[in-house]
Order: C-alpha cells, then structure tokens, then sequence
C-alpha cells in the first residue's frame, strides 16, 4: 500500500471532548479538544487554550480548572459551549447545566457530566497558537449511576466521546484489554 504525504496538522484522532469550567465569579465553561494525560506519578494532565479565549484569562488568573467529560448525549451542549464565547453569556444558564461546588478548586463542576477532574495549575507552556495548562490532578469525580457493582467506572455508561477531524465519534467497542497480545 503507497503512503500519501500531506502537510503537517493536528490529525491525531480521536482526542477526548471535554468541558473544561473555570473562574468562580461567574464561572465560564469551555469545550476543549486537546486535553490528555501528561504524568502518573503525581497524577497531571493538560489543557490547551488559544490566549485569545475568554477562560484562557480565568485559567491564568486562578491557576485551576476542571475538566469535566461528558457523556455522547450531551454532545450538543458540549458543542454550544465550544462555539459560544462565555464573555457574555452564562453557559450555565443558557444549556441548563448545573455548577456544583468543586473539593479543592473554586471552578465549579458540571452535575451532568459522569466524570470530573479538580487541577491545579502547575506550569504553563506557550507553543504558538495555544498555551498548555499541565495541572496535578487534586481530586476525581464519578456519578454513581456510571459506576459497577465493584465502584470502578463503567466505559459504556459513561459513553465518552472523542473529537475526529471537526466531527464527534462515540468511542465504542471494545477490541481488547491491557495486556490481551500475551495472554
């Protein structure tokens, strides 16, 4: 099979669909496509945000987000909050989610969302047309209703989803478990 070379991009795919809250007074919510795990011991992740946007200024300002990462059938809130700057408008008024107060930050977490992520701020990387926000994660979240009989966190319940060249895909069937090649 012959390769095709094209310009470089961003194509990795699928990447996680998140919504990142920050501030406190009003709180903002972002939609963020470029988020991942960076480290495991002390558990850190990342964000990325254009110093353009409105939450880049309240994620600078406070040193905390959270991530929170909806479920597929919340897809297009999640996509609202993307394409609606919160300058102006209350993300939480207009979508109807709902702020609950957060363990260890001021930002707010999203009650709808499964899972949320409390971090706090501990490096901040400008690469161009983004800033990376690497934060320790300070707490982690989970509805019961997307938990198994043992606590641990049930995939299908959750239903994450992933971002895939500006259209979102349900990340769905499982083709194997950690380990399974030398089983």
């Amino acid at each position: 099979m012959s390769k095709v070379t094209v310009k470089p991009s961003t194509v990795l795919f699928p990447v996680p669909t998140v919504m990142v809250t920050c501030g406190d007074n009003p709180p903002n919510i972002i939609t963020i496509a470029w988020t991942g795990i960076i480290n495991s011991v002390p558990p850190m992740v990342y964000i990325s945000v254009q110093p353009s946007r409105h939450s880049h200024h309240l994620i600078k300002q406070t040193q905390e987000y959270v991530i929170n990462i909806p479920s597929a059938d919340q897809a297009k809130l999640v996509d609202y909050c993307g394409i609606t700057s919160g300058k102006n408008v209350d993300k939480f008024k207009e979508t109807g989610l709902t702020p609950v107060p957060a363990s260890r930050v001021k930002a707010p977490l999203i009650r709808e969302c499964p899972v949320n992520i409390e971090c706090g701020v501990k490096q901040t990387i400008n690469l161009g047309s983004h800033d990376v926000f690497i934060a320790e994660v300070l707490a982690v979240h989970f509805n019961e209703d997307v938990l198994d009989e043992q606590g641990n966190p049930n995939l299908d319940k959750i239903k994450p989803y992933g971002f895939c060249l500006r259209d979102y895909r349900v990340i769905s069937d499982k083709i194997g478990t950690y380990g399974y090649s030398k089983k």
